[in-house]
Parts: structure tokens; sequence; C-alpha cells
């Protein structure tokens, strides 16, 4: 299996800024704001969070292949 990779450039619909981020191995992070914009992102329908919809990388429970966190 494929070590789990924890960091994530997360970028903005919006305004299409990008950073870097570590992500939460232990919960889902439902809500993200943006640095440059200020915009509150918040997953995609079918997604369990916002890495998940704007992340380089899925968050570790999918990369894991298992369920992300509890439903919302």
């Amino acid at each position: 299996m494929q070590p789990v990779i924890l960091e994530s450039t997360i970028t903005c619909p919006v305004c299409g800024y990008a950073k870097e981020e570590i992500m939460p191995t232990d919960a889902c992070q439902w809500y993200y704001e943006c640095e440059h914009c200020h915009t509150l992102l918040q997953p995609k329908p079918g997604d369990c969070c916002v890495f998940c919809s704007y992340g380089s990388q899925p968050c570790p429970p999918i990369q894991r292949k298992q369920s992300c966190c509890s439903t919302k």
C-alpha cells in the first residue's frame, strides 16, 4: 500500500489562490477560508471534505480506501 500523503495544495475556485496545507488525519475539514479572497469553501456535493474537492491530494481516509468521516 502507498504511504499516505498529508500535504495537499488547496486551490480556491473563486480567485485561484493556492496554498499547501497539512491535512488532519483524525477529522474531516468541511470548511476552509481562502487566505486571499476570504471565500468560505465547502465540499462539493458527493465529496467528504474540502481537500477532496479542492486539494491536490484527497484526504487521508480516502487515500487509504476507507470511508471518510461521519455523515455531515
